[in-house]
């Protein structure tokens, strides 16, 4: 995750001590809480960060996000889904718990086409649906209770500063793992396709992200599988995807984002 933006989400998230401190000595955190905090995190980087001023981006980021939202699963699909396109040349994209959706204007610069972009929002949104930012919060939850005792039996005491950063690593800022990545890639193929996206794109689409940017693959990259891992097992997903296409396009679902 870029610094800056880890940041942003640090600083609003010190804003809720309160709220993080009792659910970390309660040992969980629940699918309300994550949803408020990731809302509070969400209007700071809109308040923060610069946004788009382009009407064609942004009305084709949303046509290529609620066409894909209108085939999820309840209760996502009549979440009150808030998009935004932040204006920088990252080339990245996330999805918050409670439907908040951020693009950074980079991604349009390296995504061909809109079956291309609708593979990369098809698996940030697969992340929300499959509670990976829930599940890594309380994974964190456990680790840090751990280190709390450990802390207690030796005399040692925590300041703001590491509450502020365990709740920061509550699904909100730490990276999510390779398994969840390799699920979202899956459950967000089978989205963009019953879309009416193709999902061959997908393929394209990350050979060209690993080939992005100098010193390195782009910041979205930095945790997903190796690139002919990634690449291969995307190809392997199209004989169960391409049907849902198919049947996506007869049914007349037939999305024209333009840009």
């Amino acid at each position: 995750m870029d610094k800056e933006f880890g940041k942003i989400i640090m600083k609003c998230l010190r804003k809720s001590l309160p709220l993080v401190l009792t659910a970390t000595l309660a040992g969980c955190v629940t699918s309300t809480q994550l949803e408020v905090e990731a809302g509070h995190v969400f209007d700071q980087m809109r308040a923060e960060m610069p946004l788009s001023n382009s009407l064609a981006d942004r009305s084709y980021v949303k046509c290529v996000t609620r066409a894909i939202i209108n085939q999820l699963e309840e209760p996502y699909a009549s979440y009150d889904w808030d998009i935004e396109l932040f204006d920088e040349e990252k080339i990245n994209a996330f999805a918050m718990a409670g439907g908040k959706m951020g693009i950074f204007s980079g991604l349009l610069e390296v995504t061909e086409n809109q079956d291309q972009l609708a593979s990369v929002i098809g698996h940030e949104i697969a992340h929300v649906t499959r509670k990976h930012t829930l599940k890594k919060a309380n994974q964190t939850i456990i680790t840090q209770r751990a280190v709390a005792i450990g802390a207690s039996a030796t005399g040692a005491s925590a300041n703001a500063t590491n509450v502020a950063a365990t709740i920061a690593q509550l699904g909100l800022l730490l990276p999510y793992s390779r398994g969840h990545e390799s699920e979202a890639d899956v459950v967000g193929l089978k989205y963009m396709a019953a879309a009416g996206f193709d999902p061959r794109a997908s393929v394209t689409l990350w050979t060209n992200m690993s080939k992005a940017g100098s010193g390195g693959p782009p910041e979205i990259l930095s945790t997903h599988p190796s690139d002919q891992t990634r690449i291969s097992k995307l190809a392997g997903q199209l004989t169960a995807t391409l049907p849902l296409y198919n049947q996506a396009q007869a049914a007349g679902r037939t999305p024209n984002c333009r840009h």
